[in-house]
């Protein structure tokens, strides 16, 4: 009797083992993550570089609904929008937030210093005080800057409409990242013996209006990465080509909405870049506020041979190449 309990009593103990292993997470479940996806507003731009954030992910094993849960909210150019996801955000305690475009960024750094926040469509970091230096953030966000090779745009702009003797910019003086833009156009611009103007708007409904007066005063016009004109750029090509007045915009997709050319970021693949970085945050456990901001050091050329044609610029033959019909 004594040795047949003992058998049991072994029986019981390896079956309560059991049931405690059987209790505990498997293997995939501690291993996902709840991103929150915070975005500004929808656009070409930002929506690429959502994508390309997404795409690094999933080409590194970590599907949607599978080993990780992406919760995507746009905030529809809102604010109080941003504020309420970004409490949710915070509410639910998730793993790691992207913050596509700066006031996304601000709104959702405001609300947590210990969630690992990655920005990306942010211009300045430093500027819009999002990390204490490009190099050692010290805090809990880092990410990708879209600074453009502004000076270069510039350049290109004289290179395409060599006559001109006056650049317009139109922008929304409320986006730091536009204001910081245009300052460092209007000394290229001033530099190289042209004249500058500029108008300001503080949403999509006063693009048309400040563009018609644009049109008047210059020869040509530089358009910033702004989350504002972007999202109304095809009024801004209306205005501008009917006048055949050429722009030169901050980044390929509002060339393809009606712009001429541009030297500018990627988006999807810095949103790519972006995805790459919070792999080595939730699989490697790097901590972020050492990771410094990165940009991108490759800049697409694009030219919109369909506008080429209708304002009558003549494209050089260096560029040729760029051209997209």
């Amino acid at each position: 009797m004594k040795r047949i309990s003992a058998v049991i009593m072994a029986a019981l103990m390896l079956f309560a083992a059991a049931s405690l292993i059987g209790c505990g997470k498997t293997e995939s479940e501690e291993t996902h993550f709840t991103i929150g996806v915070i975005q500004l507003t929808s656009h070409a731009a930002l929506d690429a570089a959502g994508e390309g954030f997404l795409a690094a992910l999933a080409d590194n094993g970590y599907i949607d609904g599978e080993n990780i849960t992406i919760d995507y909210q746009n905030a529809q150019n809102d604010q109080s929008n941003l504020s309420t996801i970004s409490d949710r955000f915070v509410s639910a305690n998730v793993d790691l937030v992207l913050a596509i475009a700066t006031s996304a960024a601000q709104t959702i750094a405001g609300k947590t210093t210990t969630i690992p926040i990655l920005a990306t469509a942010v211009t300045d970091f430093v500027s819009a005080k999002l990390v204490d230096s490009n190099e050692v953030p010290g805090g809990n966000v880092s990410g990708t800057t879209d600074m453009n090779p502004i000076k270069e745009q510039i350049q290109l702009l004289i290179q395409l409409a060599p006559d001109c003797k006056t650049v317009g910019c139109i922008y929304n003086g409320g986006e730091d990242n536009s204001v910081l833009q245009a300052g460092i156009a209007k000394e290229a611009i001033e530099a190289a013996g042209l004249g500058f103007t500029e108008v300001t708007v503080t949403s999509t409904n006063d693009v048309q209006q400040a563009m018609q007066s644009l049109v008047g005063q210059c020869d040509a016009i530089y358009v910033p990465t702004d989350n504002t004109v972007a999202s109304a750029m095809p009024i801004v090509a209306d205005v501008a080509n009917a006048a055949l007045i050429p722009v030169i915009c901050g980044e390929s997709n509002m060339v393809d909405a009606g712009g001429l050319a541009t030297l500018g970021v990627n988006y999807y693949n810095l949103g790519y870049q972006t995805g790459l970085m919070a792999l080595r945050i939730l699989a490697d456990g790097e901590d972020i506020s050492t990771m410094p901001v990165e940009s991108q050091t490759d800049f697409d050329y694009v030219i919109n041979g369909e506008v080429a044609k209708l304002i009558g610029i003549a494209i050089p033959e260096e560029l040729k190449q760029y051209i997209q019909e």
